[in-house]
């Protein structure tokens, strides 16, 4: 494809940035991702796309993303340019593609000569952050529920950030510390799709908790400086965002993979992505024919984050997704006690030691810290009834990448 830096220094010499130009794209078919678009595609043949200079570098990239290919681009007003002005795509073989997808931070999805995936990494840091906004603001407990807990969609459009599921972002709240210093930067795990919530790579959407807890020496309410921010946080307002950050969360590409997920309240973020990348889009370079089973852990039923949207899933996907719920103050575990997710894990340890066993099974752990040392409590005693220790066994997924946390 073209050279980002080539289209972008052209426009300061002959003022394209308030022109439009015309893609001639061959290679599209319709599909799922290409139905949300807002041009037509035709089974077979070139087509032509509008576009404004200053989106140019973001279509081609998102053409190349559906499987498209730019055959010419011209200026709206061809008639009256200069013939030199038309670039002509240039045919590469699949490995000079690969090497100029490596080169370019936007596109994550290229792999590297190593097979290794191409993870985009701070490319936004904390004295250059990126000015995002905030598009939607939707509470996620239900009625009776404990707590706030908010799905925040900021808007991304016109930048270079660009992440994988199972990243993070960093947010900057306004304002300064108790010391007179701006706040430092908080960790958010990204909920959304490497497309966004809307498909179109222009959003990334969060999972947030507002942290609310009594001072010990006060017993003054204290409210978290970043979560109280995002909790309430306004559409239209601007937003500090730096990242990505993070590549031990990151999703296999193998779509026949089985993919373990244990959660508990927030926890669920990266889990959404992973779920909405494996059944809610269609691609045609990745279509999940694997097995998915959630262990999720909250107080009440009212705080099942993504209730409806994963219980859908469920029932749509009954061969490939499984849910399970632990729901500590209305369900009792074997001994008449809370049931937390550590309880509901050894409920069903011999399955999941099982699917353990299997090369391509990835287990995730996300959430609390207090969950980890129960999980590995109940795993270890089913791996000791199969002679075998859990630690070295726990090692060797690590070693081989199947085996990620993210606890706080």
């Amino acid at each position: 494809m073209y050279g980002s830096g080539t289209l972008a220094a052209s426009g300061k010499n002959t003022g394209f940035g308030s022109r439009m130009f015309v893609y001639e794209v061959v290679g599209l078919g319709q599909n799922g991702v290409t139905d949300q678009l807002n041009y037509p595609i035709r089974e077979s043949g070139s087509f032509h796309i509008t576009v404004p200079y200053e989106r140019m570098n973001q279509e081609m990239r998102r053409i190349t993303r559906l499987g498209g290919k730019i055959v010419s681009i011209k200026p709206l007003n061809a008639d009256n340019a200069n013939n030199s002005q038309e670039v002509k795509a240039t045919s590469k073989t699949e490995s000079q593609q690969t090497t100029e997808n490596n080169k370019s931070k936007s596109m994550t999805e290229a792999k590297s000569k190593k097979g290794k995936k191409d993870v985009p990494v701070n490319t936004y840091k904390p004295k250059q952050p990126l000015i995002g906004r905030c598009i939607e603001n939707e509470e996620l407990v239900q009625e009776g529920g404990i707590g706030i807990v908010r799905h925040v969609n900021l808007d991304i459009s016109d930048s270079d950030l660009r992440y994988l599921e199972g990243q993070s972002i960093g947010i900057i709240p306004p304002g300064e510390d108790e010391n007179g210093k701006p706040h430092k930067l908080r960790l958010y795990s990204i909920a959304s799709t490497r497309h966004g919530d809307k498909g179109d790579d222009n959003t990334v959407a969060l999972c947030v908790r507002e942290l609310v807890y009594q001072h010990p020496e006060t017993g003054e309410t204290v409210y978290g400086v970043c979560s109280s921010y995002l909790c309430h946080l306004e559409p239209g307002a601007e937003v500090q965002i730096t990242g990505p950050v993070g590549k031990n969360m990151l999703l296999p590409d193998d779509p026949n993979a089985t993919i373990i997920m244990m959660a508990t309240g927030t926890g669920i973020a990266p889990y959404r992505a992973y779920l909405w990348r494996m059944f809610r889009e269609q691609h045609e370079d990745y279509k999940f024919n694997g097995f998915a089973w959630l262990i999720f852990g909250v107080p009440k039923t009212p705080n099942i984050l993504y209730k409806e949207d994963l219980e859908e899933l469920q029932e749509k996907y009954p061969d490939n997704f499984r849910l399970t719920y632990a729901l500590s103050r209305e369900q009792k575990n074997a001994e008449g006690e809370k049931m937390y997710i550590q309880n509901r894990v050894a409920e069903h340890s011999g399955e999941l030691w099982e699917l353990m066993q299997k090369e391509n099974t990835h287990t995730y752990i996300c959430g609390l810290k207090g969950m980890e040392d129960g999980i590995d409590e109940v795993m270890a005693a089913e791996a000791d009834k199969h002679g075998v220790d859990w630690s070295e066994f726990q090692r060797q997924m690590k070693k081989a990448k199947r085996w990620h946390v993210e606890t706080y």
